[in-house]
């Protein structure tokens, strides 16, 4: 059974928010009492939380998909919905998250430290914060925004200030139950350690961490073995330590030769190459292995790394090794630069932004791109004419109408925003203000062919103000009654909905 698992890939999904309610207030002797539909809920996102219990990323390879709760539907007598639960899950300290590309979302290290790896959804808006001085009853609610949907990749890589790197069977497991309270498996044959330990070491009033890596072999870093799973646990060590089997019954290696392979294998896998290094010649209680220490040691005296001769077994040379890796980790700390509190970067939006771009495609299209746009559509019924207009009035007012025809568009055009794709018709008066004939529908995406503009209609009324006064008052008067309409449709004139986009 697995027990130790450090990389995995997580499909999250966050909740979708929920939509807004369609109601009329009814009431004894009120007919007609007013819109009271509430709003949905916002779904609940997906975070991850660093938490010091957690040591393994074991629970996320059992269950890869997560999803946080949905939002609540709103409901009539302006009853807004609940918010979704926000999904924590709790991952090990230096836990890497990637996407799919392998771009890095966040480092997180430290408890307590936390990342939103999927948001909810926008709750949609009811009829009742939909409604306005023009549009009193509105007949159409907005949908719930989808939450984020995404695969994230986890990768531990622990925190350890030093990290022991050998062979397989190289005493490394003995030496780090020896100096702390670690208490891996030891036996007498190789790959015996099959996951990283890590175990905390004193030096007089200084602690510091010592991770004990898996066996390394000769091609660990393209695949071989277990060193290519592993090697990513020593990228955050300050120190790394060789240690070294100084009694082994194979002919073919000697303690130089052994460090060489390892170097060979931290070059290729890269990134290491900064790290001071401490050269650890084990088990020298065992007879003759003193004697090859002893030879060994010029020549590593002569690359410049401190040497120590130990033994897991007797203790013996452990207390000289502990406290000069304190002063090595001590060092490394010194040098860090201190940590500075996250500061809060505020980026305002450029006065010339318009919010959203429009690319022509090749196949005459126009893809129009923008937050608030894609946002909009997502949240439109489209089985509704009312929420269409409205809809169409948003882009207007947003300036996409005009964009488009700058762009080139022309009538019949198709016009694609996010997954929904449209036939533009600019004579369709958006933006306008308008009375609504009735509830979920609208006029204004009927077929407008031979039905005059609002600046004809407009023009027309000034010409028959003007006509000479001996004109009949029966004409006047009906005249009059014909311009109804103008009163109806608004002017280039007229105050427009407000867009109350950031409820």
């Amino acid at each position: 059974m697995t027990s130790f698992v450090d990389r995995v890939v997580l499909h999250v999904r966050a909740g979708d928010g929920g939509h807004g309610c369609v109601s009329i207030h009814r009431e004894k002797f009120k007919p007609f009492g007013g819109p009271d539909g509430g709003n949905g809920g916002h779904g609940g996102s997906v975070r991850l939380l660093v938490d010091p219990g957690v040591h393994t990323l074991l629970d996320f390879h059992f269950r890869p998909h997560v999803r946080a709760e949905n939002g609540k539907g709103g409901a009539g007598s302006n009853r807004h919905g609940a918010n979704g639960a926000d999904l924590v899950l709790r991952v090990p300290d230096g836990t890497v998250v990637q996407d799919a590309a392998g771009e890095v979302i966040a480092d997180l290290v430290g408890a307590g430290t936390a990342v939103e790896a999927a948001r909810g959804g926008r709750g949609g808006r009811g009829n009742a914060s939909l409604a306005s001085t023009r549009r009193k009853a509105p007949g159409f609610a907005e949908l719930g925004e989808p939450g984020d949907q995404l695969d994230v990749v986890l990768e531990l890589k622990s925190v350890a200030d030093v990290g022991l790197v050998g062979f397989p069977s190289a005493g490394k497991s003995s030496l780090i139950a020896a100096i702390s309270a670690a208490r891996p498996k030891i036996a007498d044959y190789p790959f015996t350690t099959l996951v990283p330990n890590l175990g905390v070491v004193q030096a007089g009033d200084d602690s510091f961490v010592v991770a004990d890596v898996p066996g390394l072999i000769p091609g660990a870093a393209t695949g071989k073995g277990l060193g290519l799973e592993f090697l990513r646990h020593i990228e955050r060590c300050a120190v790394l330590a060789h240690v070294v089997d100084c009694a082994t019954l194979d002919p073919g290696r000697d303690p130089v030769a052994d460090i060489d392979a390892i170097e060979a294998e931290l070059t290729a896998y890269g990134g290491l190459e900064d790290r001071p290094r401490i050269v650890v010649l084990n088990k020298i209680d065992v007879p003759d292995a003193r004697d090859l220490a002893e030879i060994v040691r010029p020549d590593l005296d002569a690359r410049g790394w401190p040497v120590f001769e130990v033994s897991a077994a007797t203790h013996e040379g452990l207390r000289p090794l502990i406290f000069a890796l304190a002063e090595q980790v001590a060092a490394h700390r010194a040098a860090a630069p201190p940590a500075e509190p996250t500061r809060i970067v505020l980026r305002p939006t450029p006065v010339d932004d318009a919010g959203f771009t429009i690319e022509a495609q090749p196949d005459g299209a126009f893809v129009v791109r923008g937050l608030r746009p894609e946002r909009w559509v997502r949240q439109t019924n489209f089985d509704n004419d009312e929420a269409v207009g409205y809809l169409a009035d948003r882009l207007a007012r947003l300036g996409v109408e005009q964009a488009l025809a700058k762009a080139g568009a022309e009538p019949g055009c198709l016009v694609r925003i996010g997954a929904h794709e449209f036939d533009w018709q600019p004579t369709v008066y958006a933006g306008l203000e308008f009375m609504p004939g009735s509830r979920g529908a609208d006029h204004r995406l009927d077929d407008p062919s031979g039905r005059p503009t609002a600046s004809q209609r407009l023009g027309a009324r000034k010409a028959r103000r003007q006509r000479p006064a001996d004109e009949s008052d029966e004409s006047d008067e009906a005249d009059d009654a014909d311009d109804s309409d103008v009163d109806g449709m608004g002017g280039p004139s007229s105050n427009v909905d407000e867009d109350e986009d950031g409820w």
